[in-house]
């Protein structure tokens, strides 16, 4: 199993998860080929360089916007982040007559997944993007008091916001890891100045996306993490753990713009999970219905499957005075569970669940074809400690050739088994 981890010992921002990718090994033609589909080309340049941090050698990554507010002095990548969520020093100054010159960078949500969604990159990374940005979005409406798609504000609005967030979804769709698991997050200390004066290090817009999620703070009296990028990690990360149990096969570093006493860095490994079987952590969500139409419930498994269950099934039980009812049980993993508890509160007349965790143990799995006397099928392969014991042909294919050919499903079968 292929692992991303991410060591936030100095927190994380947009910029520094961009040059950390790059430096992992994200060709920097194809990020800048994808991003390019965006199209607000005009608005921003990107910058990227090797150079080296407290002797740490690095990617340094620049969104350098195109409106006469370039700053390329060593100021860190987060200043500031109440006012701008990435804080690029480059974008917001201390100066009072820039304000009127970012006016038309004041983009509230719609507006932004307008661009996304109008753009050609694919269907995975607009997802990931909008995902991201709703972390954000969600945090700041919260922190000041409005609805999610009235909050116009620099945060979300800002070109190198867009830019931060799109590519770390275009990068980590490119990496195309199985799992992403993260350390705990350094936040930093101290305060910074934002519009609305001196706040105190994190930024409630970082502590909000941050909610169930270890931190740590202090490491510097600096502001380490920023709202940017910590959406990149809430939005993506499946697990959180400071201890690294994995064949570390790559490692590389996304350098910060500040000197501080510590390398201003974000390290992040590739590496490999050697394991005959997978152990999973999900949840099994359960409700007894005896007071619902029966024809419902093709409907809403399908409701289900579609917005994340891993596994749907019914059970006939009785329930007190002799009636007879159905348990509904799905299976799910924790990052979907919301969507499900939804669908069966407004797809069934339930009005209560039950859910406990389960751990689900599976054998390595993949998938290869086979010439058959009908032709090529796919067989969905098992290992057990790395020994191949179970082999069966694909389903729906075999349910085709049976109707093409006028023969039994059981006949299918067994030629392929034979052969």
């Amino acid at each position: 199993m292929k692992v991303l981890y991410y060591d936030c010992f100095c927190g994380i921002s947009g910029d520094m998860h961009i040059a950390a990718m790059l430096d992992l090994g994200v060709p920097q033609e194809y990020l800048l080929k994808e991003i390019s589909k965006l199209k607000i080309n005009s608005e921003y340049e990107i910058k990227i360089q090797k150079t080296i941090k407290k002797g740490i050698t690095g990617t340094r990554v620049d969104v350098i916007l195109k409106n006469g507010h370039a700053d390329n002095d060593d100021h860190q990548h987060n200043h500031h982040s109440h006012t701008n969520i990435d804080g690029h020093s480059h974008t917001h100054h201390h100066h009072e007559d820039n304000e009127h010159n970012m006016e038309h960078h004041h983009r509230g949500l719609k507006e932004i997944e307008e661009i996304i969604n109008s753009s050609d990159l694919s269907d995975n990374v607009k997802k990931l993007s909008i995902k991201t940005f709703m972390k954000v979005a969600e945090a700041e409406a919260k922190v000041h008091g409005k609805d999610l798609y009235e909050v116009h504000f620099h945060e979300v609005g800002a070109v190198d916001s867009i830019i931060d967030i799109v590519a770390s979804a275009i990068t980590l769709d490119y990496l195309e890891v199985d799992k992403i698991i993260a350390s705990s997050i350094q936040l930093g200390g101290g305060f910074v100045k934002c519009a609305h004066g001196i706040i105190p290090v994190p930024a409630p817009a970082t502590v909000e996306i941050l909610k169930g999620i270890p931190v740590k703070t202090g490491v510097v009296e600096f502001e380490t993490t920023t709202p940017t990028g910590a959406a990149i990690l809430a939005a993506n990360v499946q697990e959180y753990t400071d201890k690294i149990d994995f064949q570390i096969d790559k490692v590389a570093y996304g350098l910060g713009h500040r000197e501080l006493e510590i390398p201003n860095v974000l390290r992040v490994y590739l590496g490999t999970i050697q394991e005959s079987e997978k152990i999973e952590e999900q949840y099994i969500i359960e409700t007894n219905i005896d007071d619902m139409n029966p024809e419902f419930y093709e409907y809403i498994e399908e409701k289900l499957f579609s917005n994340g269950a891993l596994d749907v099934y019914k059970t006939a039980i009785i329930m007190k005075k002799g009636r007879p009812a159905i348990k509904l049980s799905v299976l799910v993993s924790a990052d979907k569970e919301e969507e499900i508890l939804k669908t069966i509160f407004k797809e069934t007349t339930s009005i209560g669940v039950r859910k406990y965790k389960v751990e689900k143990i599976m054998l390595d799995r993949d998938f290869s074809k086979k010439k058959t006397v009908y032709g090529e099928v796919t067989l969905k392969n098992s290992y057990y400690k790395g020994e191949l014991i179970k082999s069966k042909p694909e389903y729906e294919e075999c349910k085709i050739i049976a109707k093409e050919n006028s023969i039994p499903l059981k006949q299918v079968y067994e030629e392929i088994y034979r052969s």
